[in-house]
């Protein structure tokens, strides 16, 4: 995936950053993760509140066969339509920082093993 083609298309997006991510890149707005890229396609965050939208406008879901199983991840493709429009691009990168921001933080594993002890009382 051509990094400058992912900035000119989601310019919109503030504090746009790209950065390696699982093998692929992960595109960023404020730090928040939105959407994945890799093999030539954009993945877009999604989540149950946004997920209808990008089944309604054709995208495919994010899957990869684990071990044992196929996994879905929380993201869709790209819609089509907006692969080369900036504005329409920027529409579903919003949607997706949206869900990212909607989506329950998990604590890192060095912040949950450096729990306090407890404290006398």
């Amino acid at each position: 995936m051509d990094h400058e083609h992912l900035r000119d298309l989601f310019a919109g997006m503030p504090r746009l950053s790209i950065r390696r991510l699982f093998g692929g890149i992960g595109l960023y707005s404020d730090g928040m993760v939105f959407a994945l890229g890799g093999a030539d396609q954009i993945w877009i965050k999604a989540d149950a509140q946004t997920q209808p939208l990008f089944e309604e406008a054709g995208s495919r879901p994010f899957r990869y066969q684990g071990k044992n199983r196929t996994v879905q991840l929380p993201y869709w493709s790209l819609p089509d339509k907006a692969l080369d429009d900036p504005d329409e691009a920027l529409k579903w990168a919003r949607l997706g920082l949206a869900a990212s921001l909607r989506a329950p933080r998990q604590a890192s594993k060095a912040k949950r093993s450096r729990k306090s002890p407890p404290q006398p009382s």
